[in-house]
């Protein structure tokens, strides 16, 4: 195997090269593609949450020494020779690999160390997929420290504990799992020692992978970061996006290998389901279909006054608040707009919630406030909010019956177009509002917004909260969520609208 001084082949390029080789490639010799596009407020919040989860799990183990300075992997070498009893962020080096490890707890009795890698994960989430891609994870560090010849005894995977749910204060011990994943890293130890030669010799080489990237027979969702330039044949908007496609992964293969890449090409009688099959013939004909009766009846389901309702919430892995388990949403703001008589403008109603302390109370009492005690309340993705309303009655059982009623009244007005009785091309198969409304309602959009989707709402709350702004900054970013919010019911109002003129 040749051997490039100038690289050290990761942990984390070895994932994504089992993930995608040329993705890892370009990552590592084409920077500036690979990270063309910054972070989304997502994958800026699931970083942040790991390593927030990552330095509360280091309190399981007390009194550690963090490897730090700037020849990180010396000062751990120092620390391992001095049997010092917890090592947090032990840096290990050979001549082909590096990797940051999270902890070593030292066994005087035995003269080794153990492994914790931590997670901000679930461990009930019952994702053998991700189980998987934790043990090649364990499994890389546990080849590069045995190289070194450290003896590693037990390597332990440190996640969120399922069944915590948070009292007054936080019980670390009860917070997190331990889990012994010895057994399993043993079982395809051989496995990934082959396949980190593999991996450095190709992620090592200066001549960069020929051709498409292996992601072109996996769905839109699946696509590696660099999908668009390692497949420039591929239109953005192609078979990829027919929905539901990455379900059905030899359907895609077959019209990949057909060089079937365009909608407009899929063959008529390829075997699609039906709803599918009406995306690609809205795509390949260019028109829009509607089933009036469908609508209609969807439509006379719905009783005055009609409330408009859209809640924010944050997720947080480390749970804040008594009665509250990671990663329990925190609703925090809601927007209404309620229409009391058809041929009226609706009203504005909203609730935000600012400061760090459960919102639950104040929430449900602002929502009893606002909200009419009848006629259809209007969501777009009924199960979110009403998902919502489930927790909060779990958490606030004498509000239960309200919030129980509040569900009985709540109708989806997606349901209408993922139904299909409305099929626009434009939809691209989708049916989150941020394709509906700029086909239905191009006079209002989410583009001209500071805040222009959830993930960047619930970032922003929790800087707010966390009091990371200034005064000036913190009533900007207040005034910016009311916005993003307000538009999400008045959307929901315009569509609706739309829907009753063109029956």
């Amino acid at each position: 195997m040749r051997y490039n001084k100038l690289m050290k082949l990761t942990k984390t390029d070895y994932l994504i090269w089992k993930d995608c080789a040329k993705n890892a490639w370009l990552k590592i010799h084409k920077s500036d593609i690979y990270f063309a596009e910054p972070l989304s407020a997502f994958d800026q919040g699931i970083i942040e949450t790991g390593n927030e989860v990552d330095l509360l799990a280091r309190e399981l183990f007390p009194d550690g020494v963090l490897a730090t300075g700037l020849d990180a992997s010396e000062e751990t070498k120092r620390l391992i020779k001095s049997q010092r009893p917890v090592i947090y962020q032990p840096v290990f080096e050979t001549d082909l690999y590096k990797v940051i490890c999270d902890i070593l707890v030292w066994n005087a009795d035995s003269k080794t160390y153990d492994l914790y890698e931590v997670k901000a994960s679930n461990s009930g989430d019952g994702k053998k997929k991700k189980d998987e891609l934790y043990t090649y994870d364990i499994a890389f560090q546990y080849l590069v420290i045995k190289e070194l010849g450290i003896s590693i005894v037990r390597l332990n995977l440190i996640r969120l504990n399922s069944e915590y749910i948070r009292e007054t204060d936080l019980h670390l011990e009860q917070l997190f799992s331990k889990e012994n994943f010895t057994e399993k890293v043993m079982d395809i130890v051989n496995i990934v020692s082959e396949e980190m030669k593999n991996a450095y010799e190709i992620l090592s080489s200066e001549k960069e992978p020929f051709g498409p990237c292996k992601c072109v027979t996996r769905g839109r969702s699946a696509h590696c970061t660099t999908f668009s330039y390692s497949n420039p044949h591929i239109p953005d908007y192609s078979v990829h996006d027919i929905s539901r496609i990455g379900m059905s992964k030899k359907k895609l293969e077959e019209l990949i290998d057909s060089s079937v890449f365009l909608i407009e090409n899929v063959p008529e009688d390829f075997p699609l389901s039906e709803k599918q099959k009406n995306q690609v013939r809205a795509t390949q004909l260019d028109e829009v279909f509607i089933k009036k009766d469908e609508i209609n009846a969807f439509l006379k389901n719905i009783s005055m006054p009609i409330s408009f309702l859209d809640y924010e919430t944050f997720a947080a892995g480390i749970p804040r608040f008594a009665g509250f388990s990671h990663f329990n949403q925190i609703t925090f703001q809601f927007s209404l707009h309620i229409l009391e008589e058809k041929n009226k403008e609706p009203r504005h109603a909203e609730f935000i919630f600012t400061e760090d302390k459960n919102p639950d109370e104040k929430f449900i009492l602002a929502l009893k406030e606002k909200l009419p005690s009848q006629g259809s309340v209007i969501t777009w993705n009924k199960s979110f909010e009403m998902g919502r309303n489930k927790d909060l009655a779990k958490r606030n059982p004498k509000h239960k019956a309200f919030l129980e009623e509040l569900n009985s009244r709540i109708i989806d007005l997606m349901d209408v177009f993922s139904e299909q009785h409305y099929i626009h091309p434009k939809f691209k198969g989708k049916t989150s509002i941020k394709y509906i409304l700029p086909v239905l309602a191009p006079e209002l959009s989410y583009k001209a917004l500071h805040i222009q989707e959830g993930a960047a709402a619930s970032d922003s709350w929790n800087k707010i909260v966390k009091g990371e702004y200034s005064k000036e900054e913190r009533l900007e970013k207040i005034e910016q969520l009311k916005t993003y919010c307000k538009l999400d019911t008045y959307a929901m109002y315009m569509i609706w609208k739309y829907l009753k003129e063109i029956v």
